[in-house]
């Protein structure tokens, strides 16, 4: 009899963990007291966001420089897919004024950290997030997915050979709609669909040396988007 309240016990204890986990799913209370200490923007002034994963929120821990003084405002949550992603759309980026914002997301859902999803369905999410922001005057940037020849955490899932494919369609995507497509993948491409070693710790994340390397590029890209 003990045994089994023990069990019951540890069945509704874990049921409730499950439960307020499940409450917060896309991490939408990360950012909340920060977006809501940001200052309103003044006249002419823009506000960059930089939406993503763990590549993007790693760029604020490794080189916090480059965001220093400056319009951009780090959105990136590690783990997270495009889902997580278009579901914290409106609080993240256009409830806080951006201007601009730049898109770098897929190798978590080719990862399967929210489950099995197909190239068509990454896409769609990426879609959403882009029509969103042009129905609020939001300029995008969207950036390729970043070469991976194989995932540390979930090896087997062959993303040297689905990364190419999503970055085709993003591309195509981006090019019949006018959007302004970053193309990372092909600047930091080893040859085999895998990352420069010297760019990247583990393969799938950027080290000091990559970010510092594609950071003129999307500087590039920010100013294309408003000047050009």
């Amino acid at each position: 009899m003990k045994l089994t309240q023990t069990f019951l016990l540890i069945f509704l204890l874990g049921h409730s963990i499950s439960s307020v986990n499940a409450q917060d799913w896309a991490n939408m209370n990360l950012f909340k007291q920060a977006n809501a200490e940001l200052p309103p923007l003044e006249n002419e002034e823009n506000r960059i966001v930089f939406l993503g994963n763990s590549i993007t929120i790693g760029w604020s821990e490794t080189h916090p420089e480059f965001f220093n003084n400056k319009p951009y405002v780090n959105r990136g949550i590690s783990g997270q897919t495009t889902p997580h992603m278009l579901l914290r759309f409106r609080q993240d980026v256009i409830n806080i004024g951006a201007t601009a914002v730049v898109i770098l997301a897929g190798t978590n859902d080719i990862a399967q950290n929210t489950g099995p999803i197909t190239l068509d369905m990454i896409l769609d999410n990426l879609k959403s997030m882009t029509e969103l922001a042009r129905a609020h005057d939001i300029k995008v940037i969207l950036c390729s997915v970043l070469p991976a020849y194989d995932y540390p955490w979930r090896p087997g899932l062959q993303p040297n050979i689905k990364i190419p494919k999503l970055n085709a369609l993003i591309k195509a995507y981006a090019k019949k709609n006018g959007i302004y497509y970053l193309d990372y993948f092909n600047a930091i491409n080893d040859g085999n669909n895998g990352m420069v070693k010297k760019y990247s710790p583990d393969g799938v994340h950027l080290s000091l040396e990559g970010y510092q390397f594609i950071e003129p590029m999307v500087e590039k890209a920010i100013k294309d988007v408003f000047y050009k």
